[in-house]
């Protein structure tokens, strides 16, 4: 099962561990959350790290208080055995804490991933059920 999410969050992956450069560890310690969720209930592999693009998000579905052009990091992965679903992700990741200002272009407060209200900030969709 392959797996797409768009977020606003900043979950870049740096590869910082502690004691390195601080911001590029809070960027990773963001991905890390994720991919963590995710591995609650099935094994994710991916080949690229997240990409961040600028981009008109008014037609994407975080809702009505994100307008305009924004940071958007889009992320695929896959999962090879497991059941997962995109109810599953929605449920699983609301709520859960992030570490905000970093290269979000929104303001998140409470600082953490949105999920199931209609002011989203990660959207989550299945790409094939192989």
């Amino acid at each position: 099962m392959k797996f797409n999410i768009l977020t606003l969050v900043d979950i870049t992956e740096t590869r910082a561990r502690k004691g390195s450069n601080p911001r590029e560890w809070r960027q990773q310690q963001n991905f890390n959350t994720l991919i963590g969720c995710i591995s609650l209930r099935a094994n994710p592999t991916y080949n690229d790290a997240p990409v961040v693009s600028k981009q008109s998000i008014s037609n994407l579905g975080f809702g009505s208080s994100y307008k305009g052009k924004q940071n958007v990091w889009e992320f695929n992965f896959e999962i090879e055995y497991g059941y997962i679903d995109e109810e599953m992700l929605i449920n699983d990741l609301d709520l859960i804490p992030i570490i905000t200002d970093l290269d979000e272009t929104i303001k998140l407060n409470p600082g953490c991933f949105a999920t199931n209200n209609g002011e989203r900030n990660i959207l989550f969709k299945l790409l094939d059920n192989d």
